[in-house]
């Protein structure tokens, strides 16, 4: 490799949101055993990079700065690092960075081979970067903690399911891998993206700014058998209604409340349950993605693509709240 340095985007401390974000000229890492170096040309942002950086974590894994964020990426190997023998040079791949490793915005990045996967050529690098952590979380949220499975072979009654905040990232695919495990899905999302959820396989679409919407109430009467909560912190009160009797609610980000609240339910014998949810990546799964995504059963909804040179307006986007699927950093 001719390059000794390389184009990056950091931050020094914790947060400053995006104007903290810094341009620097730094060396190209090396990969150790079990590791690839790859030459990035796409990185998906989530709202759990932002959310880092305003110190999420600090308590338990605090980072060392200066700090190279992005975690989800999709590129190219140019060199195998010792012990790495499923990966050659030129290979196009995707892989998940790990949040406290992080590394995505800038020209190089080292990846662990064990979370890294082939790219198909029908699948783009925007595509493959934007569907690992929101679809690995949407997926596993789906199969394991409600426990669909995606030929839908062992169900003789569709389930009712609830996926709240649609629109989003983990949201647009979580819709479309319900609806591939046979899933009668109703869907929340703001006005302006009813057709969109619509059109990716809802069987009901929800204005969450109406009294309906807001109280998470299906226009057909139905009560749900299962709730994916992908939106902002919501009382327990407001799923329990329009849960079965035994329900389950599946919390992306649950707060103490709910923790509380559930171990009251318990206390009371409640068969109602709730399901505090975190992701553990897999490349299995990972790979169950990509070929999905190649043979079109699920596709990456770009909300925005920018260059690296404006990934500060890319951090803005995100911490903005307001995306409609994925936001892309591009690496020209």
């Amino acid at each position: 490799m001719a390059a000794k340095t390389m184009q990056a985007v950091r931050y020094e401390a914790y947060g400053g949101g995006s104007a903290a974000l810094k341009h620097a000229e730094i060396p190209i890492p090396m990969p150790k055993h079990g590791e690839v170096l790859l030459k990035l040309e796409a990185t998906s942002l989530n709202p759990v990079d932002w959310r880092l950086q305003h110190g999420l974590l600090r308590p338990l894994l605090p980072f060392k700065f200066p700090f190279i964020p992005g975690e989800d990426i999709a590129g190219e190997v140019i060199e195998v690092g010792p012990g790495v023998q499923n990966f050659k040079l030129g290979d196009k791949v995707v892989s998940m960075l790990g949040i406290l490793h992080g590394g995505g915005l800038a020209e190089y990045a080292v990846a662990k081979a064990n979370l890294t996967v082939e790219r198909p050529p029908e699948v783009s690098a925007a595509e493959g970067a934007g569907v690992v952590i929101a679809g690995l979380t949407a997926l596993q949220a789906l199969t394991k903690a409600c426990g669909l499975k995606l030929d839908a072979s062992t169900y003789n009654v569709p389930l009712n399911i609830l996926i709240t905040a649609a629109s989003g990232g983990v949201g647009l695919y979580a819709v479309q891998l319900a609806k591939l495990a046979k899933a009668h899905v109703t869907a929340t999302c703001g006005s302006r993206n009813l057709g969109l959820v619509k059109s990716l396989g809802a069987d009901e679409v929800l204005d969450y700014t109406t009294p309906e919407g807001a109280a998470l109430k299906s226009p057909s009467g139905r009560k749900y058998d299962v709730v994916l909560h992908c939106g902002p912190t919501t009382p327990w009160h407001t799923f329990e209604q329009v849960l079965t009797e035994t329900g389950t609610l599946i919390e992306l980000t649950p707060g103490v409340a709910h923790y509380v609240s559930a171990w009251f339910k318990k206390l009371m014998r409640s068969k109602k349950e709730f399901v505090p949810f975190l992701m553990v990546p897999t490349r299995e799964e990972l790979e169950l993605l990509m070929g999905l995504l190649k043979e079109g059963k699920v596709k990456t909804v770009v909300d925005s693509t920018y260059p690296r040179a404006m990934a500060h307006e890319a951090w803005a986007r995100s911490m903005g709240g307001h995306a409609t699927g994925k936001i892309i950093v591009i690496h020209n």
